[in-house]
């Protein structure tokens, strides 16, 4: 009776446990993330590019700990928790906004670095957190805020106010802090962080077009995040933590070189596909300055927006990036091949043909060995999806040292949706010491596998046929079979080599010894020792000398 008891209480704790986890992974889902990419051509010679990631999570900042966030980047999360932040505000940016000449931007940034918070009311130490805060956005963007400190930090009275959802009456000055730095330059390695924190990084969706080399030659960039809490509807009645991610440019025609502007102008490449986890992603141009400008857009836009805002009337054409996920279908036939083994005695070359097709493929595989890489045919083993497959065909020429390559061809028949390996093992051989190259620790290389075969369908084929000699040829070109040829990749063996710096050693070493023994040898052979007489001295003189030695004493 005890054990029904036991097991009844494990099983209503498991459901239990279950239960919890399921209302987790609900609120972690209740997020989304919307991309937009808005293009305005100034009345001056510029261009204005204005990129604006949104992340919102519904989900209170005051009781998430942000240990599990799907879309939310919990690096942010975790400086709101560990902080006590309200909002957080970050730019950096490169040049001047010139607001007389270019209207106002989305969002306003001063040159260099600048950052403001709002700390919550039960903060114990403001300047504390404010401190902290800022070392780590250092940290997190590859910045020099860590030079932000209660040196150079204000609390406005009346600049600031909170843009987020906050009770009117809680407004209080002493828990925000703002500080800037001019003199920060704004380099890639802002950038490469920064867009990390997007939920699909910058490999897709419009985050793709930021390209580094084209960004920082414009006249003005600026790269910001925005963190405050929202309202998650209409009725207010709960919160919701909003991330706004913006970039900034502005580009001169001049330095375009003409006035006509495309994506792959602006930045280098277009977009790729979409990011699958933006709910939206829209790129919109503003068309109101072609009244006076007149431009005309390629290819047309799938809306035109009209926009009446506190009395001037503005129209952007709405372009919709598709949604759908490309499936990557791979071709027929492919193959690679690659060595196996360890040390220098012994290894294996290995060649693996995949087969894509919903039938069989016959096909022909080519291997030219060098000379130096001594293959055996016993050793050579066809396995096809784990099964030994007999070869059709097999033609084979062993090698001649220094004389010939060996020479392996092998017809195969493969089974649909399979994938066949084909292997051979060698020896590692000693080469004479001039058959080494200068780069001898390199290595030495292993052309290519062909492997030869005719397609029945011309999926993912673009090939000349046989009797063509053009492009235009192999338009409409239907065939009975397609002749496809595969190339692998080439492979690099290291063979035993010799220490090349020992004859230099004894060279040295040996001309060292000759050249210290021959000055010596020489100088004895060659010298000749000569008696030279003692001259006879005066009595006078050796008087002399005789009394100057007896005074010294």
């Amino acid at each position: 009776m005890m054990s029904k008891t036991y097991k009844m209480n494990k099983i209503i704790s498991c459901i239990f446990y279950l239960l919890i986890l399921t209302i987790k992974l609900a609120r972690t889902t209740s997020e989304t993330f919307t991309e937009e990419l808005l293009i305005k051509p100034l009345y001056s010679e510029q261009l204005y590019a204005h990129f604006q990631f949104t992340t919102k999570w519904d989900v209170d900042p005051s009781t998430e700990n942000f240990n599990h966030t799907r879309i939310f980047p919990r690096a942010l999360g975790e400086l709101l928790k560990r902080y006590n932040i309200q909002e957080l505000h970050v730019s950096l940016t490169g040049g001047l906004w010139r607001y007389e000449n270019w209207g106002y931007p989305v969002t306003d940034a001063a040159p260099g670095a600048e950052v403001w918070a709002w700390f919550k009311r039960d903060t114990p130490d403001v300047d504390q957190n404010w401190k902290r805060l800022a070392n780590s956005l250092s940290g997190l963007l590859c910045a020099s805020l860590n030079f932000v400190d209660s040196s150079n930090s204000i609390s406005p009275e009346f600049t600031f106010q909170p843009r987020g959802v906050t009770n009117l009456s809680s407004i209080n000055n002493k828990y925000l802090r703002y500080a800037s730095l001019p003199r920060e330059v704004v380099c890639t390695e802002n950038l490469t962080p920064w867009k990390k924190l997007l939920p699909c990084g910058s490999k897709s969706g419009l985050a793709s077009l930021l390209n580094s080399g084209y960004i920082h030659n414009t006249r003005y960039h600026s790269v910001a995040l925005h963190l405050r809490p929202v309202c998650r509807d209409d009725s207010c009645e709960s919160l919701a933590l909003e991330l706004q991610q913006s970039v900034s440019l502005v580009y001169d025609y001049l330095i375009l070189g003409s006035r006509n502007w495309s994506l792959r102008k602006l930045f280098g490449q277009g977009v790729a596909k979409s990011c699958p986890l933006a709910s939206r992603s829209e790129i919109f141009v503003d068309t109101t300055v072609s009244s006076t400008h007149s431009f005309e857009l390629n290819p047309p836009p799938d809306e035109v927006v009209t926009s009446i805002r506190g009395g001037h009337e503005s129209t952007f054409a709405k372009y919709k990036e598709s949604q759908s996920i490309a499936v990557l279908s791979p071709p027929p036939l492919h193959a690679n091949q690659y060595l196996t083994g360890y040390g220098q005695e012994r290894g294996g070359i290995v060649t693996k043909i995949f087969n894509n097709h919903w039938g069989n493929l016959d096909v022909v595989l080519l291997q030219n060995i060098p000379w130096y890489v001594p293959v055996y045919l016993h050793t050579l083993k066809v396995v096809t999806n784990g099964v030994e497959n007999n070869p059709v065909a097999l033609r084979y020429i062993p090698g001649r040292q220094r004389e010939r390559a060996y020479y392996l061809e092998v017809l195969l028949k493969l089974p649909p949706k399979s994938t066949t390996a084909v292997s051979i093992d060698f020896d590692y051989v000693f080469l004479k010491w001039q058959e080494y190259p200068p780069d001898a620790n390199h290595g030495f290389y292993i052309g290519s596998a062909v492997v030869s075969t005719n397609l029945p369908l011309a999926r993912n084929f673009t090939g000349l046929p046989q009797d063509g000699s053009t492009l235009a040829d192999s338009f409409n070109a239907s065939r009975s079979g397609y002749l496809v040829q595969v190339r692998t990749e080439i492979m690099v063996i290291t063979l035993p080599t010799p220490d090349f710096s020992m004859p230099y050693n004894v060279i040295c070493l040996a001309c060292t010894v000759v050249a210290l023994a021959f000055g010596p040898l020489h100088n004895i052979t060659t010298r000749r020792l000569t008696l030279k007489p003692k001259p006879s001295e005066k009595l006078f003189v050796k008087l002399k000398r005789g009394l100057t030695e007896f005074l010294q004493k």
